[in-house]
């Protein structure tokens, strides 16, 4: 076999994949009848047949499946190499998957700084609190909000964050003020249902923990509940550090714990030291160096 029939093997994919010749045909976009005479010159070239057809029932072979598996593998790879280096360059799209609380409250108001240094990296953000399939998108890089350790990726850790109540001005002159942790155990607290918070249950009581004004399910509308006055919501020190300097929230107690889980920057390998991923990584490092902790 001198050359590798690239355009046989990858029918053969799509067909086998699917057990569908109708079904193969769609998702390269041709001709059933372009699939048909692919698949023909394949076995023909092999010298055996690869799929046994009843009517419009296909099964594949014993050569047919045991070839489908190192096919599939070799145009992964094909794909993964090309994207590399299609990708490789110092600029161009850099896409970026992070949680929406983390853009809209920490990185929002400081993204116009990295695109005044870096107007070549159209760099784009992907909103999302599931953790993102790096082989099932194309996504570059993440920034993650745990503790560390994820498998099939390189990651280093951005910095650290301190879990405390907050509470709006009006709340506390209604409410009173909140003297020590046991008052502030006999409140609701707005939260979101989630690990992270162990540190702090740890601290002030795991009964706390059930207290949980259970109406509202995300970071954004949690804050804005508790600065409308709604009750006191727990959240991050790096959420809420500019809210309290502006003095839309206020802190009802001075309780303030480390959390447990930290920030990451996670990238798959072979883009972890690409030149644009650098680049962002290396911002997000200085201006989080730059982030003053709590008193």
């Amino acid at each position: 076999m001198s050359y590798l029939p690239l355009n046989a093997l990858r029918t053969f994919e799509a067909v086998a994949s699917r057990l569908s010749f109708a079904g193969g045909a769609k998702a390269l976009n041709v001709s059933p009848a372009a699939v048909s005479s692919q698949i023909r010159a394949l076995e023909d070239r092999l010298g055996v047949a690869l799929f046994r057809r009843h009517g419009r029932q296909v099964t594949l072979t014993p050569a047919g499946r045991k070839l489908l598996p190192g096919v599939q593998r070799g145009l992964s790879e094909l794909r993964k190499a090309l994207e590399e280096i299609r990708q490789d360059r110092s600029e161009g799209t850099l896409n970026v998957s992070m949680m929406p609380s983390f853009l809209q409250k920490w990185l929002m108001p400081r993204l116009v700084g990295f695109y005044s240094a870096h107007p070549d990296i159209d760099l784009r953000i992907n909103v999302d609190n599931a953790r993102v399939n790096f082989e099932q998108s194309d996504m570059h890089a993440a920034v993650r909000f745990g503790q560390g350790g994820w498998p099939g990726v390189k990651a280093v850790k951005l910095a650290d964050d301190w879990i405390l109540p907050v509470c709006s001005r009006r709340w506390l002159k209604k409410n009173g003020p909140i003297k020590s942790i046991r008052e502030l155990q006999k409140r609701e607290l707005m939260f979101l249902q989630s690990d992270m918070w162990d540190a702090w249950f740890r601290v002030t009581g795991e009964s706390t923990r059930d207290s949980r004004w259970s109406m509202l399910n995300d970071s954004q509308s949690i804050l804005m509940a508790a600065e409308q006055g709604e009750g006191i919501a727990l959240s991050r020190w790096s959420l809420v550090a500019r809210d309290l300097k502006a003095k839309r929230l206020v802190r009802p107690i001075d309780t303030i714990v480390k959390a447990d889980w930290s920030y990451h920057f996670v990238a798959p390998p072979h883009y972890f030291d690409l030149p644009k991923v650098a680049a962002f990584r290396d911002w997000l490092l200085e201006h989080f160096s730059r982030f003053e902790p709590p008193e």
